[in-house]
């Protein structure tokens, strides 16, 4: 069977940065769009002979504000992957949206060219809260947007939202996720905010401003879980919920360990066995790129035994979780030590057990960077020396040689 790969186009520019954004995304740059759009058509050309026997079924532009760039532009990426790559008739093509800068005409041509699914960037139903973290659109723009890809007959819509935003409270966040489920989305991502270091947020809050604690967000979060259960929405991941038949499959590259290819300053992939990723800096991109010079920042071969990490860091955000011989059959290293930690957990009412894997429940998916860190310290426990004669002797060895992945340009 052919494997599958995913696509991810960053497009680095916005109208403006919020304060809480802390991707690499410039704003006031759009003398240098004609310039990244050649980079980006040189780089797709270079990079597709290395995709040979895959089949790209996912397409993704992030950013930034891949609206912004303008749907010409998009087209153009769009139509140059299908051109040099060997692309799947059901290909999922998402574009990353603000609802200022979407109307009708942009997004029937974006579906014209083979988009179809928009990710629309709302984060709030309150035009204060939009304000306090300098949102460039209120909701009357978010109404009218979604009316616009509706239009445009866009059958795929996910609507970003987030709570624990300054000035905000349990039932302001309530209000807002009502007012998103009215807009009859096919899914949603709700994150808990988190202050980065270096953003303008991070300032304010360093300054004393306060934001709701960790306390109010886990009653937002376990009030989302339950609300959007009973709006037919199934959580399949800690922050993603989706009607059935919606989930991102794009995003699930990432969380199921699958391989996909990154283009874009800042941007990453994870194929072949080697993880890299190129500079976060648009002018060092543009000019790499078209001069033929380095563009890499880090580029690394992943043994297989951090490919067990990953496995769990990954698969345990997701409502799919972990099993015992998925685990022991890719990565030849005992369980035994993990699955005493789950069984403490499920003690606790932290994970369950469902056909033999194991996952997060809601108040466990609270916990999860704690109770994750804790796998991956009882997985040091496993004898790796242990169990590798057995597990070959079993299963044959199997799985593809790490080394061979791309060479990107260094």
């Amino acid at each position: 069977m052919i494997e599958k790969l995913g696509i991810y186009i960053h497009i680095p520019f916005c109208r403006s940065k919020c304060d809480y954004c802390d991707f690499y995304s410039l704003a006031g740059r759009e003398d240098r769009m004609d310039q990244y759009q050649k980079a980006l058509l040189a780089h797709i050309k270079e990079t597709a002979p290395f995709a040979k026997g895959y089949q790209v079924d996912t397409v993704y532009f992030g950013g930034g504000t891949p609206s912004w760039y303008g749907a010409k532009r998009l087209s153009e990426l769009l139509a140059a992957v299908r051109r040099r790559f060997l692309v799947a008739r059901d290909v999922e093509v998402t574009v990353e949206a603000n609802p200022d800068s979407v109307d009708r005409k942009m997004l029937l041509l974006l579906r014209r060219a083979g988009v179809n699914r928009l990710s629309l960037g709302v984060q709030s139903a309150c035009d204060r809260e939009l304000a306090a973290i300098h949102r460039p659109h209120n909701f009357a723009q978010v109404r009218a947007a979604v009316d616009a890809a509706r239009g445009a007959k866009i059958k795929n819509l996910s609507l970003d939202l987030i709570y624990g935003l300054p000035g905000q409270d349990e039932a302001s966040w309530r209000e807002t996720l009502e007012k998103a489920l009215a807009l009859k989305p096919e899914h949603l991502s709700c994150y808990g905010l988190k202050v980065e270091e270096g953003t303008p947020l991070w300032t304010r809050v360093a300054q004393g401003e306060s934001l709701p604690d960790d306390d109010a967000q886990a009653d937002c979060y376990l009030w989302t879980v339950e609300r959007l259960g009973q709006a037919g929405f199934r959580q399949y991941e800690i922050s993603n919920f989706a009607r059935s038949g919606f989930q991102s499959r794009h995003n699930l590259k990432y969380w199921m360990g699958k391989p996909y290819i990154g283009l874009g300053p800042g941007a990453h992939s994870d194929f072949g066995g080697r993880r890299y990723s190129f500079k976060r800096d648009l002018d060092a991109y543009i000019d790499g790129v078209l001069s033929g010079d380095a563009i890499v920042e880090e580029s690394e071969l992943i043994p297989k035994r951090e490919r067990g990490g990953e496995y769990l860091m990954l698969r345990m955000r997701t409502a799919r979780g972990i099993e015992e011989w998925e685990y022991r059959r890719e990565y030849y290293m005992n369980f035994e030590p993990i699955e005493q930690k789950l069984a403490e957990f499920e003690h606790q009412g932290w994970v369950a057990r469902q056909d033999r894997r194991w996952h997060f429940t809601t108040k466990g998916f609270l916990l999860s960077n704690q109770l994750i860190g804790a796998l991956l310290e009882a997985q040091e426990k496993a004898s790796l020396s242990e169990l590798m004669p057995k597990a070959k002797e079993e299963f044959g060895g199997g799985g593809r040689p790490e080394e061979n992945g791309p060479s990107p340009r260094a």
